[in-house]
């Protein structure tokens, strides 16, 4: 039961958007669709290694996304909605299942299409303000203009609404319509995108390689047979390859991905405490925060945090312990912390 006060937030995150936006970012624009990224499959051995290093370079932190919805209060849903059989969204699975994310499975109309994203999730967030009525925060993670009119409304029905988008992509009018409204690239972890690469130097060698290709005569040799034979398979077999990236990601008991080996527990509680006190400073805008703020922050991050647990005494013991990252003020009976001036500078 919700105690009186507090803040319940609601998440809503239109994938394909977040996706495509950040590719386009990092990799220039429109090259998500001209690279035809959507089908890209990284397990795939016959993977184009240079749209491989892109979609590597572009990749998003959905962690941080959810971590700063978390730092308004409880998160008491958090929905992404996307065609989760196509392989770019389908790596994201293990990130979104682990932060309890409710994916919602959207087929698109034709390749490349809209999926209907934008008029799914507004329907579903008015309902849910009628059907929660103790939702206190929306949060829409999400740069389309589309969203303006979803904006407004929860405004009217008395929510604070918070966007989040990326740089670039985001439309200055959804803006105008949120409370607030935060580029992916500010939030806390996330690292500045990588510079584009100077295809200056790329364009000759490629402008080379077609006038070699149209003027190169083959040469007489005995294996000309064998050559026109992989010449007659190759277009059945990109077929197979384009068929086998279009399977669902609801793959057979058998076919699914090694699962990671397990992180050190000391190293996850130290991540968790760095993402909370930057969270804190970045929202409070203090100099020093107070620690009961701090742990409450990382219990709703992470409900599993439990300092006794890593074998500490006290939540003071566990901050005294990361002396390298924050400081711990006791002179007061209102125990403070903060993020200590050595790990500040290395933001």
């Amino acid at each position: 039961m919700a105690e009186p006060g507090d803040t319940r937030v609601a998440v809503y995150i239109d994938f394909d958007n977040i996706v495509i936006s950040r590719y386009d970012q990092v990799n220039g624009r429109h090259s998500f669709q001209r690279d035809k990224s959507r089908a890209f499959e990284t397990a795939d051995r016959a993977a184009d290694p240079e749209i491989a290093d892109k979609v590597a370079r572009a990749t998003v932190d959905v962690g941080a996304v959810i971590d700063f919805a978390s730092s308004f209060g409880t998160l008491v849903l958090t929905r992404a909605y996307a065609d989760w059989s196509a392989p770019v969204n389908a790596d994201y699975r293990g990130q979104l299942v682990s932060r309890a994310v409710d994916l919602v499975q959207l087929f698109p109309a034709a390749a490349y299409g809209k999926n209907g994203a934008d008029i799914r999730l507004a329907v579903d967030a008015v309902e849910d303000m009628f059907r929660l009525p103790d939702l206190t925060h929306v949060v829409i993670v999400a740069g389309d203009s589309d969203y303006i009119a979803l904006a407004q409304r929860c405004k009217r029905l008395g929510r604070y609404v918070v966007g989040v988008g990326v740089a670039g992509s985001t439309s200055k009018s959804l803006a105008a319509a949120c409370d607030e409204m935060v580029t992916y690239d500010a939030l806390p972890g996330i690292e500045p995108p990588p510079p584009l690469p100077d295809k200056a130097t790329e364009k000759p060698a490629k402008s080379t390689r077609r006038r070699t290709a149209k003027t190169a005569e083959p040469a007489p040799t005995d294996s000309s047979a064998e050559g026109a034979e992989e010449a007659a398979t190759a277009p059945a077999k990109q077929t197979a390859r384009r068929a086998k990236s279009t399977i669902p990601v609801f793959a057979e008991p058998g076919n699914e991905p090694p699962e990671p080996e397990p992180e050190d527990p000391q190293d996850v509680a130290t991540g968790l405490l760095e993402r909370a006190l930057r969270l804190g400073h970045e929202k409070d805008d203090a100099d020093w925060l107070h620690s009961s703020a701090v742990k409450s922050q990382m219990k709703r991050m992470d409900p599993s945090f439990n300092e006794k647990s890593l074998g500490y005494r006290s939540f003071s013991d566990f901050i005294k312990s990361r002396d390298a990252l924050a400081e711990l003020d006791e002179s007061t009976t209102a125990r403070l912390v903060r993020l200590s001036p050595s790990a500040t500078s290395r933001r």
